[in-house]
């Protein structure tokens, strides 16, 4: 009799504690945290682990129980399957919404505008600016030359190559990052932040502007290089071609580019004040001392630039200076630019 009574006792109590349980799971599963459906932007980092997230989580009153949560990854095998990111939750929203999200990666999108001329470095920094990734690694990455090989840049590497030999330059992605506005998440791995930027560049730089340089007798790479200076010259699209012009027509006679931007990207740590000193200084960038092209753009350039360097307008201009203003007078004779450059740049020192 004693031992009906103690198994009934022992049966109660398990009953007791499964309804105990069930009540705890109906009211952790079905009932939000808060009746309040505050917003809360949540910053998963690559490696957290599955502790840190739940207590995080906790903190900001996304889930009520950092335990019960921890029980849940755990029992449905989704440890390993939280993605990092940054994530928008709401203190209404249940645990397994709360996971599912985490697990398919419904990170917050940021659009970032890369703008037209920036050099890697500068897209690196702004990117690290935003929290998108580590400039550092992003800088690694644009240097590889195994990463390099594996974005199909197949027409512009022969060149890139030689001129990175010859000048002991190392190879990069200069040139190749296109600028535009993109759809990123934070904590991206810069290999797919860079794979998609030069994916837009590859349709830019598509069949039409490969055949054009193949026309004209330019090998891709150094359409780019001119491409990267021409954007650095100017900024007005009506002034593309015949920046282009100028330049295409110095390098059929033989005479130096003479484009102070190549000179800048070739000054180390450049402070913003290019003197005649910098000028008369030898680097694989100074075009006032070597013939030709640089051995490597010296900026990622935009469309316009693109189709430019390939596109120069039919003028006999060798000469430009700057008006002030944004624009440029263009010239044929040095004469003609010796006036212009008396009229407008009076107290500066004489340029191109």
């Amino acid at each position: 009799m004693m031992g009906l009574l103690l198994r009934h006792k022992v049966f109660l109590a398990c009953v007791s504690a499964t309804l105990f349980l069930v009540v705890i799971g109906l009211w952790y599963f079905c009932i939000p945290p808060s009746s309040t459906p505050l917003n809360k932007t949540i910053t998963i980092k690559r490696g957290m682990p599955l502790r840190k997230i739940s207590t995080l989580l906790e903190q900001e009153g996304v889930i009520r129980n950092k335990e019960l949560f921890i029980g849940i990854v755990t029992l449905l095998g989704r440890k390993g399957g939280i993605k990092a990111g940054e994530y928008e939750f709401h203190t209404r929203m249940l645990p397994l919404e709360v996971l599912d999200s985490l697990v398919k990666g419904q990170v917050k999108q940021h659009l970032v505008t890369i703008p037209e001329g920036y050099t890697l470095s500068q897209i690196g920094q702004l990117l690290e600016d935003l929290n998108i990734l580590s400039k550092s690694a992003f800088l690694q990455k644009v240097s590889s030359f195994s990463f390099i090989t594996s974005l199909g840049l197949s027409h512009h590497l022969s060149n890139q190559a030689q001129g990175a030999y010859k000048n002991k330059i190392g190879l990069s992605l200069e040139g190749y990052l296109f600028p535009n506005t993109y759809h990123f998440i934070k904590e991206m791995e810069p290999e797919e932040v860079i794979r998609i930027m030069v994916q837009q560049f590859q349709k830019t730089f598509g069949p039409d502007l490969l055949e054009r340089a193949a026309q004209l007798g330019i090998h891709p790479y150094d359409a780019v290089i001119l491409a990267s200076i021409i954007e650095k010259e100017t900024s007005l699209p009506e002034e593309k071609q015949l920046i282009s012009a100028v330049f295409h027509n110095r390098l059929k006679i033989k005479m130096p580019l003479q484009s102070d931007p190549t000179v800048i990207y070739g000054i180390r740590n450049f402070d913003g004040n290019l003197t005649k000193e910098h000028l008369i200084t030898p680097t694989p960038y100074n075009t006032y001392l070597l013939m030709g092209l640089p051995p490597t753009p010296i900026c990622n350039p935009g469309k316009d630039s693109l189709r430019a360097a390939l596109h120069p307008a039919s003028v006999s201009y060798l000469y430009f200076v700057s008006k002030n203003d944004g624009s440029h007078h263009f010239s044929e004779s040095y004469d003609e630019h010796q006036r212009a450059v008396a009229k407008y740049q009076k107290n500066s020192l004489e340029k191109k």
